[in-house]
């Protein structure tokens, strides 16, 4: 008989594409994770896995097989789901997916909350960029999801997914203590033509938005410091090498020689919980997306 645990090992490689990123989802170390397919290379006596350059790639085997996982997993789910629902207690494993300043900002209270709460609940936090959670909840490799989107750039629900609104995030823009603009009480979008910016690189949700909404006012910005980690472009900013737009939530404090000015209109971007519509019957997943949005408004006020 196959092993469940194996199988979820090699789904999860099939869906992140490396044996490194899987084991980030699972909450595993790589070679636990090459442990596991080894096994199951043994057990099915096939090759699941190719080197490829520097990386790994399944098999047509393997493909087949984590395509079979998939279903298993999700008959599993439903069955977990069942007896959960039926003790209807919170317990059992919960995969939970946020993006970086979520992380920091929210799910320390949340997650020690729910511990505290429901000490049978086994809540596993993994870092994810928000562009990929909605297709690891339709998959059943993550079972619950905090992610955002903004008003310019919406993050699309993918069929097999529910969301609720957490909350909104303002940002704002953080300039150096000598900067010109430092003196004033608020900036509207052509005060920010010509400027030095220090932002996420290309591909992020915050890197579209500003270069969207900057082009949107008349002008290419010149992004001149691209680094994905807000306190290090905060640290950039003390320095005198430029300006940046950086959310509240998960904002360290202010470093010396910066200071940070509403933008009117207001960027915000909007939180969400993200889970499978099958797994809402779950008392883990109803109690995991009460226990956020109690949260965040206590956190933003």
């Amino acid at each position: 008989m196959l092993d469940l645990s194996r199988l979820r090992a090699l789904h999860a490689v099939s869906v992140h594409g490396s044996v490194g990123a899987a084991a980030v989802a699972l909450g595993y170390t790589p070679s636990a994770v090459s442990q596991q397919i080894a096994k199951l290379e043994r057990e099915t006596r096939t090759t699941l896995l190719e080197r490829q350059g520097r990386g790994v790639v399944l098999t047509d085997a393997a493909q087949q097989l984590a395509a079979t996982a998939e279903q298993l997993l999700a008959i599993v789910e439903r069955a977990e789901t069942t007896l959960e629902e039926r003790r209807g207690q919170p317990s059992g494993r919960l995969l939970v997916a946020a993006f970086a300043t979520a992380a920091r900002g929210l799910l320390p209270g949340v997650l020690a909350e729910l511990a505290e709460r429901h000490p049978s609940l086994d809540t596993r936090l993994t870092e994810i960029d928000p562009h990929m959670t909605p297709g690891l909840v339709a998959q059943g490799v993550i079972d619950l999801a905090v992610t955002h989107d903004w008003d310019i750039s919406p993050l699309p629900a993918p069929e097999g997914v529910e969301r609720a609104v957490i909350g909104d995030d303002p940002s704002d823009v953080v300039v150096p203590a000598g900067h010109p603009l430092a003196r004033r009480a608020k900036l509207t979008r052509e005060d920010l033509a010509g400027q030095r910016w220090i932002c996420q690189p290309a591909g992020s949700v915050c890197h579209d938005w500003l270069v969207r909404t900057l082009r949107a006012s008349g002008h290419e910005p010149d992004l001149a410091y691209q680094v994905a980690e807000y306190s290090t472009q905060l640290a950039l900013v003390a320095a005198g090498l430029g300006i940046a737009l950086v959310p509240r939530l998960g904002r360290d404090r202010l470093p010396d020689g910066a200071v940070a000015l509403p933008l009117d209109p207001t960027p915000v971007r909007r939180l969400y919980a993200m889970w499978r519509p099958g797994a809402a019957r779950r008392p883990a997943i109803r109690e995991a997306v009460r226990v956020l949005r109690d949260h965040y408004p206590r956190l933003a006020a």
